[in-house]
Formats: structure tokens, C-alpha cells, sequence
């Protein structure tokens, strides 16, 4: 029998997936929310779709009121269950639809995510077989950022890889200031096929709980997350001040 050939870069498959809900406790209907007379969900598909790395993409929700602008827009919508309690769950479910070797989350908030920032965040899984999750950061500037419990921040190791991730300044800086060190948590993942349908599986951890944030459930049960260095940082809409930010970065992007 001929051994059996080695994946090489360009055999690896990557699919995005975008997990949009109608419903969401912070800003209601948000995946809908038009900016410059766009859905955000079809702006984030579409700036998904230009990413060179990527085989296909699509959006995964449980609302045809969510489907519907996607098809609309030339997207593919897969309907999904609706008891689903997160992204990755639903991420999960198109897995065991939709093979790939690796499926990116790319969260319905982020409207103008740069495909160049998929493509990076891509590229490791690719290059390396032992990455089973990876996610991408970038320098915090702002103190505002630094101190809203809303912008996610992690600390990495000198191995790229993840230490912890909280809705806290960290690292605090015992003699004052904000570290230069301070990194964003950007809400893109990247999971390997296998880990991917383990992970959804794993029970929800006490740090997880606390925080709520779902990637330290991967932390919690003694997985490696690597961390990658954001190409071009975007704007993730989470409130409504960042709604009427990102409108405004819109129309002035179109003057």
C-alpha cells in the first residue's frame, strides 16, 4: 500500500461560518440593524467573502427573519436549531453538515471585519496541525477600551498562546497606567474540525460562568488557544453607542 500523502497548505479546507440570532440582550435584532442601509449581518458576510483562504461562507441562524436578507444578498443562509445556547454550538451543527478541515466564527457584530484579518487568523491552522483553536487580538490604545467591560482583553505566554481572557484591565499594572502589553480580544475564532465538535460538547466551566466568555471554557479544561496579531482591527458593535459609531465610520467611508 502507497503511504499516505501529507496534507499540504492548499489541501487544507477552511470554511467561515457566521452564527447570527435575532434576539440578543444588549441590542435587540442587531444582526439586522441597517448601516448604510445594509444589514449588519450582510455586511459581515460580505467582507467574509472577499478573504482569500476561504472555501465558502456561511451564515448559520434560526431566523428566516435573518435568512431571508442573506439569500437576498446572493449569501447562504443554513437554518439551524433554535435551542441552541451559543455561536460555537451553532457553528458545531453546520460542522457536522458542512465538512471542512477548519471553520472560522466570525461573529454577526463585526461589520467591517478585514478579510486580510480572516486570512491571518487562517493561516496557522493551516500551517500547523497541532493548532486546534486560535483567535486574534490587537494593542489596546485607549484607556476608555482598557477599562469597558464590554471590550474583552487576554494575556498571552511567550508561545502565542492564550492565558487568560476577562471583561478586566489585565494585566493590572501594580505602579499605575495601562500596560503597553494590553491586548483586545477580537471575537473571531478559528477551531479545528475535530475540537470544534469536541469543545461543544465540554460542560461549561466556572470561569466561563463568571465571566461569560465561552473561550475560557477551552482554558478551563486544559486546551491551547493561540492568539494572533490582528491585521487591521475593526470596530465590533456591541451597544448602541458602537452602532452609531459604526454608522458613522459608514457614511464617511462613502463621502
Amino acid at each position: 500500500m502507497a503511504p499516505r500523502r501529507r496534507k499540504t497548505l492548499a489541501d487544507v479546507s477552511v470554511i467561515a461560518v457566521v452564527p447570527a440570532r435575532y434576539g440578543s440582550s444588549r441590542l435587540p435584532a442587531k444582526a439586522l440593524a441597517e448601516i448604510a442601509g445594509v444589514p449588519m449581518v450582510v455586511r459581515v458576510w460580505r467582507q467574509a467573502s472577499k478573504a482569500k483562504s476561504l472555501l465558502r461562507v456561511v451564515v448559520a441562524t434560526d431566523d428566516e427573519r435573518i435568512a431571508a436578507p442573506v439569500r437576498a444578498a446572493g449569501g447562504t443562509a443554513i437554518m439551524t436549531a433554535t435551542t441552541h445556547q451559543s455561536g460555537t454550538d451553532r457553528i458545531a451543527e453546520v460542522a457536522e453538515r458542512i465538512r471542512a478541515d477548519v471553520y472560522l466564527n466570525v461573529q454577526g457584530d463585526l461589520p467591517f471585519i478585514a478579510p486580510e484579518d480572516l486570512d491571518a487568523l487562517a493561516a496557522p491552522m493551516r500551517a500547523d496541525a497541532s493548532i486546534a483553536m486560535a483567535t486574534l487580538a490587537t494593542p489596546i490604545v485607549d484607556g476608555r477600551e482598557w477599562n469597558n467591560p464590554n471590550v474583552v482583553k487576554v494575556v498571552c505566554g511567550f508561545d502565542g498562546d492564550a492565558l487568560y481572557f476577562s471583561r478586566a484591565p489585565i494585566p493590572f499594572a501594580r505602579d499605575g497606567g495601562m500596560p503597553r502589553e494590553a491586548l483586545r480580544h477580537i471575537g473571531v475564532y478559528a477551531y479545528r474540525r475535530d475540537f470544534l465538535l469536541e469543545f461543544a460538547s465540554l460542560r461549561p466551566g466556572v470561569l466561563e460562568r463568571i465571566e461569560k466568555l465561552e473561550q475560557l471554557r477551552a482554558l478551563e479544561h486544559g486546551y491551547r488557544i493561540r492568539v494572533v496579531a490582528s491585521v487591521a482591527p475593526s470596530l465590533e458593535v456591541d451597544t448602541m453607542d458602537d452602532l452609531v459609531r459604526a454608522r458613522a465610520a459608514a457614511e464617511g467611508s462613502m463621502r
